[in-house]
């Protein structure tokens, strides 16, 4: 018996590369009936968040949330994961690049050095794991289709405006007061 879990992830970046910009990932576990849960993740400001490092960071989370979901499991089941983003980045990266990347010793087709190398081995890891127990895949959808996890991503970049706005109103106090 497998248990099946969906998962649709995103990721954004307002400001993408610049310094102060707020970046944000989104995870949500689609269960049958329409039901769903979601998780969220502010990167932090350094390195610089960048769309892609959402992208990929929004994987890492689903990764995160699919392996603590199952160490909850009260049967013994093989996982069937299935990760659903409209990033063709980060689609690419995880069934694609990465194998090449590795054996050009993380450099890219202009001899460069891979960007991201950092999130991308830390996602490869945990869909190790995952693997381990069961099925792993990922496929691009069209933005349209993926707005429960575009809506939460928002969500997350829009709480970390306000806190940001409120700690330079307020000063470090308001965040130290917070509950």
């Amino acid at each position: 018996m497998s248990y099946f879990m969906e998962i649709h992830v995103d990721g954004g970046c307002r400001g993408n590369g610049y310094p102060g910009s707020i970046g944000a990932a989104a995870a949500v576990f689609k269960y049958s009936g329409g039901e769903h849960q979601a998780w969220t993740r502010v990167l932090p400001s350094n390195p610089t968040p960048t769309n892609q490092r959402a992208e990929l960071t929004a994987i890492i989370l689903a990764l995160e949330q699919a392996l603590q979901l199952y160490s909850n499991l009260n049967f013994s089941s093989t996982l069937d994961v299935k990760i659903f983003s409209d990033s063709r980045y980060a689609v690419g990266c995880m069934t694609q690049w990465i194998q090449n990347w590795r054996a050009n010793g993380w450099r890219n087709a202009n001899g460069q050095d891979v960007a991201n190398r950092d999130l991308i081995e830390e996602a490869n890891a945990l869909n190790a794991r995952l693997q381990g127990l069961g099925n792993v895949s990922y496929q691009w959808l069209p933005r349209e289709q993926n707005q429960d996890a575009d809506r939460y991503c928002n969500q997350a970049m829009d709480g970390e405006e306000d806190r940001r706005m409120r700690e330079q109103q307020y000063g470090y106090e308001y965040q130290a007061s917070r509950w």
